[in-house]
C-alpha cells in the first residue's frame, strides 16, 4: 500500500494534484490507516498515471471521469475517446485560426502606430492608437 506522497512521486506529480483527484473522485483510496493517511494500490497509480497521459492529450477532468466510469463498469472507453479528441482537434483547428487572424490584426495595428504621436486623453479620446483602428478591424468586436 502507498501512501498519498508515495503515489505522486511514482507517478509524477505532487500531493496536491493527488489530493485533488481523490476531492473529484477521479481516485479513492483503498484503505485508511490508523494514522489516517489514505492508502493506494499499485492500480491507483496505474489509473493516476493514465489521468496524467490523458491531461496531456487535452482531455478535461469531466472528459477522463466520463472515460474512467465506462472502464469501472466494463466497457471499452475507445469510441467516447476518439469522439473527444476529434472535437478537441476540430476546436484546436479554430482557436489557432483565431490566434493567426489576431497575430495579424496586431501586427498591422503596430506597423500603423509605428509613426504615431502620443497623445494625452482630452475626453474625446482614450487612447488614440487603439482607436484609430476602429475603422480597419472589419469585425465589429
Amino acid at each position: 500500500m502507498l501512501t498519498v506522497a508515495e503515489m505522486a512521486a511514482e507517478s509524477g506529480v505532487s500531493p496536491h494534484t493527488v489530493r485533488y483527484y481523490i476531492k473529484e473522485g477521479l481516485i479513492n483510496p483503498a484503505a485508511q490507516a490508523d494514522n489516517s493517511y489514505r492508502l493506494f494500490t499499485r492500480q491507483d497509480v496505474t489509473r493516476l498515471r493514465f489521468i496524467r497521459m490523458a491531461k496531456t492529450l487535452g482531455f478535461t477532468l469531466n472528459e477522463i471521469r466520463q472515460i474512467l466510469e465506462h472502464a469501472n463498469v466494463g466497457e471499452s472507453p475507445c469510441a467516447d475517446v476518439r469522439e473527444i479528441i476529434q472535437r478537441h482537434i476540430v476546436e484546436n483547428r479554430q482557436k489557432i485560426q483565431e490566434l493567426q487572424s489576431l497575430q495579424i490584426r496586431m501586427e498591422q495595428a503596430l506597423e500603423k502606430w509605428q509613426d504615431m504621436p502620443d497623445k494625452t486623453p482630452d475626453g474625446a479620446s482614450i487612447c488614440h492608437l487603439i482607436e484609430s483602428m476602429s475603422n480597419t478591424t472589419g469585425d465589429g468586436t
